[in-house]
């Protein structure tokens, strides 16, 4: 069914059609519920694609992700999902699994698009993809990526001061031998956070540390404890890059007969909503993944007022939440 066919059926104009379809005009309640009833009916969808290309403008957004099943990003990209469905704007999304080269191709897909505004909320770079972001001209919100123009806002996080936060409360309970678990350590928010560690525990001279990498998963968690443990390092307190490979620490302590937090201390890092609800629940560093989304989107759809404060740069200020897989050190 296409456009005319709902204003034929409705018995009015393609216009009036298009307006209560955008509710971007005021339109009389018995012609809107007449329309909307067709609609529905026939199961109409607007061809956005084709109203980009025919009108110069669109109404859908594009998302670009490193990690799709990390919840982490999939909570920013259900959250702005929502909020632009209910603004009538449609989202579409790539994703490129922490690589530099995916992301040069993901940004080449999306700006190949018809599309109003770009979300990138990735750990990796690529310069050319930058410097194609830099010259679209249109809205651009970047996270955790380093991106400077007229038409770019950044959003970023001060990881150290949730890392150092974290460190010092598990030195405040009695931890002398720590370990960190992360993944893909040469990216700059990961590196960021795995530095942030080893710099905080420096300042403690009677603090043993080490650390172990994997994969960007619960699996990828597990196999980094395996190799903590096969070291012969023994923690007391295992701090994870994020909560996402904190499930999978949290089983392979189990499975080695280690009880958590009683002989050891776990934490995450990005309060994703399953962390509360682990066993035992998961003390780890919270990152507002409904603010973020929520920034995102009024930089990319901003209201006059907004237009000029969203371009920049925005911080986001972490906090530890403490919860119940944290306990004061087991004394030998």
């Amino acid at each position: 069914m296409t456009l005319d066919d709902v204003a034929k059926r409705a018995g009015v104009s393609t216009a009036t059609v298009s307006r209560v379809l955008n509710n971007s005009a005021v339109v009389r309640e018995s012609t809107r519920k007449r329309v909307l009833t067709i609609t529905e009916q026939f199961n109409y969808r607007p061809n956005r694609f084709a109203q980009g290309l025919a009108g110069g403008k669109t109404r859908t957004f594009g998302m670009i992700v490193s990690n799709i099943e990390n919840p982490f990003f999939l909570d920013i990209l259900h959250t702005l999902e929502e909020t632009a469905t209910q603004a009538g704007f449609e989202l579409v999304y790539e994703n490129t699994d922490y690589q530099p080269t995916r992301l040069a191709a993901a940004v080449d897909l999306m700006l190949a698009r018809p599309l109003a505004g770009l979300a990138v909320v990735v750990s990796e770079t690529e310069q050319r993809a930058v410097q194609r972001l830099t010259e679209w001209g249109r809205p651009v919100v970047v996270f955790d990526m380093d991106a400077k123009g007229d038409s770019i806002t950044q959003i970023k996080t001060r990881y150290e001061k949730g890392m150092q936060r974290t460190v010092e409360y598990l030195n405040s309970l009695g931890h002398r031998r720590m370990a960190f678990v992360g993944h893909h350590g040469v990216l700059d928010p990961l590196r960021e956070r795995e530095n942030a560690f080893q710099r905080t525990v420096m300042r403690f001279p009677d603090v043993e540390s080490a650390t172990a990498t994997s994969t960007d998963s619960p699996l990828g968690g597990r196999q980094a404890i395996h190799q903590l443990l096969a070291s012969g390092f023994k923690p007391t307190a295992v701090i994870c890059v994020n909560d996402f490979m904190a499930i999978g620490a949290l089983r392979e302590l189990r499975d080695a007969g280690l009880r958590v937090p009683k002989d050891v201390s776990v934490t995450g890092f990005d309060n994703i909503q399953l962390s509360e609800y682990l066993y035992p629940a998961l003390t780890t560093v919270n990152l507002p993944r409904g603010r973020i989304a929520e920034l995102i989107f009024q930089a990319l759809n901003p209201s006059r007022d907004q237009a000029r404060a969203t371009h920049g740069q925005i911080l986001i200020e972490p906090e530890l939440v403490v919860r119940e897989s944290t306990a004061p050190a087991r004394q030998s």
